[in-house]
């Protein structure tokens, strides 16, 4: 077993349990998380969006997102870098939020 696969399928449990306060649907089926990488000695780097610029909790997401990130076993450091290049839009969810939010 790849340890690095398990500790990724780890960190997107962990990106699962976080949601965009507005919209119940977690960040990673909402399609906010462009980037996971896990770099030696299991530093992860998280590139991610908001659905908006002015989104209110655009404070409190990445900081929530490295916080249950930090708290996955076997995770030594955590940065979460945010981005508005691609710009957020849905084509971006998984068909499960497409589905919760009425998009299908």
């Amino acid at each position: 077993m790849n340890d690095e696969a398990e500790l990724k399928e780890q960190i997107i449990l962990a990106l699962k349990g976080v949601y965009d306060p507005e919209i119940p649907v977690d960040v990673y089926e909402l399609g906010l998380i462009y980037d996971i990488k896990i770099f030696p000695v299991n530093n992860v780097y998280i590139l991610m969006t908001l659905t908006s610029p002015s989104c209110p909790s655009a404070g409190e997401i990445p900081s929530e997102i490295e916080e249950k990130v930090r708290a996955v076993p076997g995770v030594n450091d955590v940065s979460v870098e945010l981005t508005f290049d691609p710009p957020y839009s849905t084509e971006l969810m998984s068909e499960v939020a497409k589905l919760e939010l009425g998009f299908m």
